[in-house]
């Protein structure tokens, strides 16, 4: 019950301050970007001589140390989700040390252990493969901020290839995106009937949605779920808009709603 109220308290705390962490963040990386461009500049120096004379031409013999080799080896960095239960632990150990810096960060890794393994058992439970394009493994990503409450911030794609033809699936929670979206929506953009329709409205499963059509780009259908997900189908060379919306039909709405807890 413990854990519970004070994980509650810290993301309320950590949601509230986010404008204030973000100003401060903000401008330690452009404290830290001179930094770095003054190091390179001592560094590199230019050539010119004690009477002032030189083509100002960087000398590059000081950068870096002399002899270091370059690196061929080494497989990078393993991509392991945050251990939820630890980190409620220690947050829990935390709060009541009255280390609330470490408190607050154990609390995030939390939360970004549990949009991390969400993300995963979303992308398991897609279809293998949509109108006979085959999912390409290598496309499947997680991405999560880790910050504030819900979902805020996390990102989940996947895309179906078949030669030239693709279907990008992407999950994002974006306040950004979904306000663009319910502008349509809410304002009641005017539609036409003719051959420049580059957008209309439509239904998904229930869902209404956009759905948009670029020469170049191809089609593209925009579904907002819940508050602040936003679910987006890309498709790029399907013969015309049914074509595209039978592969976009085969990805179940209902099952994704569910499984982020969106109504």
């Amino acid at each position: 019950m413990f854990t519970c109220c004070a994980v509650a308290v810290l993301l309320l705390s950590t949601a509230n301050s986010q404008g204030i962490l973000k100003k401060i963040k903000d401008k330690a990386q452009q404290t830290t970007d001179k930094i770095i461009d003054k190091k390179i500049d001592d560094a590199i120096g230019t050539n010119t001589n004690n009477d002032g004379s030189g083509s100002g031409t960087p000398d590059m013999s000081s950068v870096g140390r002399s002899g270091k080799p370059s690196n061929k080896s080494g497989e990078g960095l393993i991509s392991t989700p945050p251990n939820v239960s630890e980190n409620l632990t220690s947050a829990e150990t935390a709060f009541k040390a009255a280390k609330y810096s470490d408190a607050r960060y154990s609390v995030r890794q939390a939360m970004l252990g549990v949009q991390m393994e969400i993300g995963k058992k979303i992308l398991a439970g897609l279809p293998e493969t949509i109108s006979g394009l085959k999912k390409d493994a290598a496309s499947d990503k997680v991405t999560s901020a880790g910050w504030g409450m819900g979902w805020s911030g996390l990102t989940i794609q996947r895309d179906y290839k078949q030669d030239d033809k693709q279907l990008s699936f992407t999950i994002a929670n974006n306040a950004m995106w979904m306000q663009a979206v319910n502008m349509y929506f809410n304002n009641n953009y005017m539609q036409t009937s003719g051959s420049e329709q580059k957008w209309k409205q439509t239904k998904v499963q229930d869902e209404k949605a956009i759905i948009e059509f670029d020469a170049s780009s191809g089609y593209k259908l925009s579904v907002p779920v819940g508050q602040t997900t936003l679910l987006v189908y890309e498709g790029v060379n399907f013969t015309n808009e049914q074509d595209f919306m039978n592969a976009v039909n085969q990805i179940k709405i209902a099952a994704i709603k569910e499984q982020l807890g969106e109504k």
